[in-house]
């Protein structure tokens, strides 16, 4: 019997990247040869070499919605990243494209619409980012995480599947995490995810309170690449980390209380394991207002506690952080209810029935 092949693509931040890596164990099982297309200096081409996947580099430039002299550039490299594309594809004859979106997706979806292989997209957000939009009319078929997103989508494209959750996040162990930050006292721990690029409005709110928050919380504190706080590395219950890969499993089971942006595919991670949380999503003058969106249908369903990023205070924050875990139980209860489910098998399903 002949084996499946897929090819995975995404990228350009880590949100692109961690669906398809939850995607992976299970395509293996089935017998699906598994490849990845990115860029060269991509986040995605470590995190994926770091699963033993095939890796191949294309060229692709960053789609904008905003005036940038490189506008006028970029579009060449994308333009020779489809090539690039097509001949990889048509060298690899895969089954089915799979692409998380970002804007190396693009090429490679084209890439493959050329060669006349069906795509399958991802949309993470309530509404569609720049690189899926463009890529929907070359897609067979486009999942999404919400509900609300099946609106925005033509015809009979659109399937609800939620969104992948990678499987070892629910084998972390809090002892662990415990052993990893070397807290000595039994507290609560509050976890902060400030994204995979950090955030320096959640950072410096957090450093504001931090005395404060110490006399109740242990902290993980993850402040993205080159944020760390030299004079807080040896603060007694608090740890901070640039970034973490292994450990995140243990740090996110362990975790009482997480504070986070609103990305989707962290904040149904939060919901899949059921993690009280307080969202600070982007605000407009940075993001498309994706974020935003997201963290209101989660404050609607009663998931989470919601701060605008314009109205964060370290006053605030402490105190929206002290009320949440006065009241855990009820947002708990509420992820306890939610219909909504890991991913996985659904966009699995979808790649079998589609493959050629």
């Amino acid at each position: 019997m002949k084996k499946k092949k897929i090819i995975l693509t995404g990228g350009g931040t880590a949100g692109h990247v961690t669906p398809n890596l939850a995607l992976i164990p299970k395509l293996k099982d089935l017998g699906y040869e598994v490849e990845y297309i990115g860029t060269k200096e991509g986040i995605e081409k470590n995190l994926v070499l770091g699963e033993n996947i095939r890796y191949h580099e294309i060229s692709s430039g960053k789609l904008r919605r905003y005036f940038d002299i490189k506008n006028f550039t970029d579009p060449i490299k994308v333009i020779k990243g489809i090539w690039q594309a097509k001949n990889i594809i048509k060298k690899i004859k895969p089954n089915v494209v799979f692409s998380k979106g970002g804007f190396v997706a693009v090429p490679v979806v084209i890439g493959a619409y050329l060669n006349k292989i069906p795509v399958i997209a991802h949309e993470s957000d309530i509404t569609p980012g720049l690189a899926n939009k463009l890529s929907m009319p070359y897609c067979s078929k486009i999942c999404v995480t919400f509900p609300e997103s099946l609106k925005n989508l033509k015809g009979d494209k659109g399937v609800l599947t939620g969104t992948p959750i990678r499987e070892e996040l629910f084998k972390g162990k809090k002892s662990e995490a415990i052993k990893i930050c070397e807290f000595k006292e039994d507290k609560p721990i509050l976890l902060i995810i400030g994204g995979s690029l950090g955030s320096k409005v959640i950072n410096d709110s957090i450093r504001e309170i931090l005395d404060e928050l110490l006399l109740r919380y242990n902290i993980i504190h993850i402040c993205g690449k080159g944020n760390l706080e030299k004079a807080l590395v040896r603060k007694e219950g608090y740890k901070q980390f640039e970034y973490v890969k292994e450990e995140l499993a243990h740090f996110m089971q362990g975790a009482d209380l997480v504070i986070s942006r609103a990305g989707a595919n962290v904040i149904f991670e939060l919901l899949a394991l059921k993690k009280p949380n307080i969202l600070i999503p982007l605000s407009k003058k940075s993001s498309r207002g994706d974020q935003i969106l997201n963290a209101a249908s989660f404050k609607k369903s009663g998931y989470s506690v919601v701060i605008e990023e314009e109205k964060l205070t370290g006053e605030k924050l402490k105190n929206e952080i002290n009320l949440l875990y006065e009241n855990k139980e009820k947002y708990t209860l509420n992820m306890n209810k939610s219909p909504i489910k890991n991913g996985v098998d659904n966009i699995i399903n979808l790649i079998e029935n589609i493959s050629i």
